[in-house]
């Protein structure tokens, strides 16, 4: 009788190894049209030319380029030294046509990537629409009919900027402008493809939206610019993914992601990052939360060489909420610093942050946060909880929070924790049947519980097995 997986004394390792295949991955480069290395003004011109922009916007990144030029990167956090633009393609477009909402009109090569990693399935299943990206464009975008007759608008970011020209200059860089950091200007220069979200005045949508980022390229460049915009009383969740094959150079991710939270709104944005560990992610992520409007991050980065990626809430309106649950899991040769700021410029503003971090091998993870409550914000509330788990003696992590109170009625809490891999734990599952990787396993996905248990149900399981696949060779 032929032996079945699971009876093979090796199956959870083969099974990890097939998850890691469905992963690490690379299609042959064949692409339209593929930019010079390096950024000047002429691969900005040619990103705007041929996305066949208006003259606003070819000024705007013109614009942003010479504000990136001035500024320089940023002389805190990881070190960014090797991180090499003229090695960099910062624009790609895979194919000569605009995306499609027909996904038998994917190209193929496109298509059994995004088989891979399940993306038809997902939308069949749960997705009130989804979006994938490939390299700097959008190849596919599609929204349920249901949503579509409520006004709901779900589209590539190049394409709600030509088909909705007022709406979307009206919001576009008013949270986060070229000025505010490097790497926003940088985005803001050569910015391609990202999602356009516009959900109207009290319409919920029940189930999430979906996006997926990768990148296939070496030496790849990705710098989509998500817009979204939730009216007064909708209700929306919103789930980006994102992956990268592994290369001996590096590639760079640095996108930007505006949210508008308008009056009464709840609007919830749920990232799990599982970049390959070549590619430099530097993340601006912001959202202006509004009179009762409530804006909750979700944020997962399990892959990559470093991040850099901190979503933050400025709460502008009177009894506006903020929310941001944070994992980092830190691995050889990984850098992961992450956390979150929460800006209460208005009375009864209450936010929450839960940071948890994961460190193995000598990676090295770090909570760098800002809680900030301004003069006339009366009776603000804030907590932030930091956890950082270490799996071994290599293990690196750090915590940097940042309180800034300048009103007396404040009411804010701290609190951070490191510990290490229990042996006593461990022992006590082991006595109760388990093996010793199964119950480190266990502890961990106990630690992230917290945070998983926000995920939709399909995503938390994603999650779990993305964690395992880490775990091995923690222990023993």
């Amino acid at each position: 009788m032929s032996e079945t997986p699971l009876e093979h004394p090796d199956a959870a390792k083969l099974q990890g190894l097939e998850h890691e295949r469905q992963y690490d991955f690379r299609l042959p480069e064949t692409y339209f049209y593929k930019s010079e290395r390096g950024l000047d003004r002429r691969v900005v011109e040619q990103i705007s030319y041929y996305k066949n922009e208006p003259e606003w916007m070819l000024k705007f990144r013109l614009k942003a380029l010479e504000i990136a030029e001035k500024k320089g990167r940023p002389k805190w956090g990881p070190d960014l030294s090797s991180l090499d633009f003229d090695d960099i393609y910062f624009y790609i477009r895979p194919q000569d046509k605009k995306g499609t909402n027909r996904w038998e009109d994917v190209p193929e090569e496109v298509l059994e990537t995004y088989r891979r990693l399940g993306i038809p399935e997902a939308e069949q299943k749960m997705l009130a629409g989804v979006g994938a990206q490939y390299e700097s464009e959008m190849v596919y975008h599609n929204l349920k009919e249901e949503w579509e007759k409520q006004g709901v608008i779900f589209l590539d970011s190049d394409t709600g900027l030509q088909e909705h020209p007022e709406l979307f200059r009206e919001y576009f860089a008013t949270v986060v402008p070229p000025e505010d950091n490097y790497f926003a200007a940088v985005n803001s220069a050569v910015w391609s493809g990202g999602s356009f979200v516009y959900v109207p005045e009290g319409v919920e949508i029940e189930v999430p939206l979906q996006a997926y980022f990768l990148i296939n390229a070496q030496s790849m460049g990705q710098f989509e610019r998500t817009l979204i915009i939730g009216a007064p009383g909708s209700k929306f969740h919103y789930i980006e993914g994102c992956t990268a094959p592994t290369y001996n150079s590096d590639s760079f991710h640095s996108g930007v992601i505006e949210i508008v939270c308008m009056e009464g709104s709840d609007v919830r944005y749920s990232t799990i990052q599982n970049w390959s560990h070549n590619v430099y992610n530097l993340v601006t992520q912001r959202a202006l939360v509004h009179r009762n409007a409530s804006m909750g991050w979700l944020d997962g980065n399990l892959g990559s060489k470093v991040t850099m990626k901190y979503p933050s809430c400025y709460l502008v309106g009177e009894g506006a909420h903020g929310e941001v649950l944070s994992i980092a899991f830190a691995g050889q040769g990984q850098y992961q610093d992450a956390g979150a700021k929460m800006i209460h410029a208005a009375p009864n503003t209450s936010s929450s942050i839960v940071s948890k971090s994961i460190s193995k091998d000598g990676g090295r993870s770090s909570y760098r946060g800002l809680v900030q409550i301004h003069d006339g914000a009366i009776h603000a509330r804030s907590n932030v909880e930091c956890d950082a788990l270490l799996l071994d003696e290599r293990a690196k992590t750090d915590t940097y929070p940042y309180i800034e109170i300048n009103e007396k009625t404040a009411h804010v809490g701290h609190e951070a924790t490191v510990s290490k891999l229990n042996d006593e734990q461990i022992f006590y599952l082991q006595t109760r049947g388990l093996a010793e990787d199964e119950a480190a396993a266990l502890i961990v996905r106990g630690f992230l519980e917290p945070v998983a248990k926000e995920l939709p149900l399909e995503y938390a399981v994603e999650l779990n097995r993305l964690i395992e696949l880490e775990m091995e060779g923690s222990v023993g």
